[in-house]
């Protein structure tokens, strides 16, 4: 044998090497394109973002063989400086004041321990000045076959979007086993070495990607508990203990332990934390906190002032009090920080028995004074507060512009949709885990769920339709146990929805029905009282949590926003009775009047996993070449006929397929005849295939075949290719 022939199998392999090389630093490319596309995405610059990165990768196909590697890396630098002086310009002026080099720095260092991307005002602009640099640099590196060095480029990408917290586990790991896979592709290439294994390496990988992916929803599992009041996390813990970043989770529980209790004249829900982002899957606080230096200042219209001491009655990490507060006292002052939504927040925990002191300054304003209001929004308003992403669907758009139809101002609107998710929507905390847009999902394709997707649904309606609106989480008011005392367990943890008024300021609305959840917190609490639970009483709180008798169901006693007569302007009727209006049970009409849509395609992570599923299950049927054969072996099934001459040889080529899977393949050198020949005496069609072996040397070397000889071998040919096919032998 010459040498080039003994080295063409070898060429082959090493082709196939680049190819896994180029495949493997494609999955590393898109885990983290993608984690930094979605935080485009989510604050409206996903398409910008795209073409960054479509522009990057064509300039490094066009000058990677032109132009010298040290050129590159500078250039390369060169759009990473270029990409962070335009985030810099992007930022508001505001933050930009707040920006020092010490700043700086400890963002930079918050970013590599666990600050999520999305927290960053300038999300999308970040995302996009970051991308370009990796993606032209390990391209640049790929067309030199420096596929070692293109790996440190992107995998440096793909480690900082996993210390920000951003890449999740399944797409992690198709980066770090992409870039695995170019390693050992590139050390293959590099020394020339016989790797067989190629199809195997790819099987190893999709499984790998496969399991890691699938051990995480079998029963049992966190995200699917087999018992689901232990293994389901607390509505405290989801949205209280969330700190910057709230996703929203199927299946929840309640806590009846007491938290802390309140000494104010007057019942309030007491805040804790205000989110501006929405992500599609939940919500993130944007901004930087500063320390608190004493007065903070109040809302822009009237206000009636609120004292309130707080006293912790279990170990807490968070600040609760009535909107809006503008002093705290005590000894966490020294430790306390204020979020730029206006929260405050410890940088300690508060111990049990721990006690401060709050002055609120709680917005006054009456409905006919929310109507006037007008939509003449602060620009620092309209930034942050009417963000959404850009997967929004239209039908959401289009079921909030049909629940406001009949309303003329922005509060109309926020009591129209307050009201209709009150009345088409059921309260429960037993919900399965959404799937793709949280407010999508809600209004949609479920028919229940608890607070934070009823507060999800009413700001992401409220923003569609030009309405500035944020997430807010914190407490309801509690057990009254006195006449200025409440008792506040976990349970009452909450979510709702806070609607900026011009020359008011916020004003809370809460979209959850008040009446089966205040059911499910008093049936909690009863429970644990008989099954004698630690916590849960303190102080003779043993009556139950709702409002006091007399109190209106779902309507707070005291609101932010409420008047001195205890009248709140969320449910104050706009000239609407229910049922027969805005947010009325008679809106369940308003579907009619929305297209219907198509089924929406599956998540991205159910596609990643069947597409690795799917490479693997090929790579295993190629290694093992039964894929090759069924394939063959379809496509033998039926013969078109030409001439007597080619259908002889096309009847030949057929019977070698079928006996390449029961026999044997023709050996080099080995005629057709004695391949067929040399079938086993026990194959049933020996002396047929026999005979097609001399008919098919008759018409390439003899005579030739007449159309019955022909027809004879095509006969004989669709009898031995249907025998071997074990799904047409089965229905035969």
């Amino acid at each position: 044998m010459s040498t080039a022939d003994s080295s063409a199998p070898l060429a082959r392999r090493l082709v196939g090497h680049r190819t896994l090389a180029v495949g493997g630093l494609l999955a590393l490319t898109w885990s983290y394109a993608s984690v930094l596309g979605h935080a485009a995405g989510v604050v409206g610059g996903a398409r910008q973002f795209a073409l960054v990165v479509a522009a990057s990768f064509g300039l490094a196909l066009l000058v990677g063989r032109y132009v010298d590697v040290r050129v590159a890396v500078v250039f390369a630098s060169v759009l990473l400086g270029l990409g962070f002086a335009a985030y810099l310009l992007a930022l508001p002026e505001s933050q930009l004041r707040l920006l020092t080099p010490q700043r700086a720095l400890s963002d930079t260092l918050a970013l590599l321990t666990g600050l999520s991307v999305l927290r960053l005002v300038g999300a999308g602009v970040w995302a996009t000045a970051v991308v370009p640099g990796p993606v032209f640099l390990s391209w640049y590196l790929a067309v030199r076959r420096r596929y070692v060095a293109a790996t440190v480029a992107g995998g440096g990408a793909l480690a900082l979007v996993v210390l920000t917290g951003d890449a999740d586990g399944v797409t992690t790991l198709v980066g770090v086993l992409g870039a695995t896979a170019t390693v050992a592709a590139a050390t293959v290439d590099r020394h020339r070495i016989e790797f067989d294994g190629l199809d195997t390496l790819v099987v190893v990988l999709a499984a790998m990607i496969v399991a890691s992916a699938t051990l995480s929803v079998v029963p049992g599992a966190a995200s699917a508990p087999i018992l689901p009041d232990r293994g389901s996390p607390t509505v405290e813990a989801n949205l209280i203990d969330a700190q910057d970043r709230v996703e929203i989770v199927g299946e929840i529980r309640l806590s009846p332990s007491v938290r802390f209790t309140v000494e104010s004249d007057r019942r309030a829900y007491w805040k804790t934390a205000t989110y501006d982002r929405y992500t599609s899957s939940g919500w993130v606080r944007t901004g930087s906190t500063a320390p608190y230096r004493g007065q903070l200042s109040g809302p822009p219209g009237p206000s009636t002032t609120l004292e309130q001491t707080v006293t912790a009655r279990d170990a807490i990490s968070i600040l609760p009090a009535a909107w809006r507060p503008t002093a705290l006292r005590g000894a966490i002052a020294e430790a306390a920080v204020v979020t730029p939504q206006g929260s405050l927040r410890p940088r300690r925990t508060l111990e049990a028995g721990e006690t401060y002191a709050v002055r609120s300054q709680v917005p006054d304003a009456d409905a006919e004074r929310l109507r006037r209001a007008g939509t003449d929004y602060p620009d620092r308003v309209t930034d942050a507060y009417l963000q959404l992403p850009e997967s929004t669907t239209q039908r959401v758009r289009d079921r909030a512009a049909n629940v406001t139809r009949d309303a003329e101002t922005p509060y109309e609107k926020a009591v129209a949709i307050e009201r209709y998710l009150e009345a088409n929507k059921e309260y429960s905390l037993d919900v399965p885990a959404p799937s793709g847009d949280v407010a999508d999902t809600f209004l949609f394709e479920r028919e229940s769920g608890y607070c934070t997707y009823y507060a999800t649904a009413m700001v992401v309606m409220l923003r569609s339709e030009g309405v500035p609106a944020r997430f807010v989480t914190g407490y309801t008011p509690g057990e009254s146990v006195g006449d200025d005392e409440r008792v506040v367990r976990g349970l009452n943890s909450h979510a709702w929805v806070e609607v900026y008024f011009p020359e008011v300021g916020w004003i809370r609305f809460d979209p959850t029905p008040a009446e089966p959840r205040l059911a499910a917190e008093n049936t909690r609490v009863t429970e644990a009282r008989q099954s004698g639970e630690p916590s849960v009483d303190i102080n003779g709180s043993n009556g139950t949590v709702g409002p006091p008798s007399g109190a209106t169901a779902g309507t707070p006693e005291l609101p932010a926003g409420a008047t001195a007569g205890n009248r709140t302007p969320s449910a104050e009727a706009v000239n609407v009775t229910p049922g027969s209006g805005p947010g009325g049970a008679a809106e369940t009409a308003v579907d009619d009047s929305v297209p219907i849509s198509l089924p929406r395609l599956p998540s991205r992570r159910t596609l990643l996993i069947g597409a690795a599923a799917l490479v693997g299950v090929a790579a295993g049927a190629r290694r093992t070449r039964r894929g090759e054969r069924a394939i063959r072996l379809l496509s033998a099934q039926h013969q078109r006929r030409r001439d007597p001459a080619s259908d002889v040889e096309t009847a030949y080529r057929r019977i070698a397929t079928a006996l390449d899977g029961e026999y044997r393949s023709r050996r080099p050198g080995e005629t057709p005849r004695s391949y067929l020949q040399s079938v086993p005496d026990a194959y049933p069609h020996r002396t047929d295939v026999a005979r097609v072996g001399q008919l098919y040397e008759q018409a390439r070397y003899g005579s030739g075949v007449d159309r019955e000889e022909a027809a004879e071998a095509v006969a004989i040919a669709d009898r031995v290719v249907r025998s071997a096919t074990p799904l047409v032998r089965r229905l035969r």
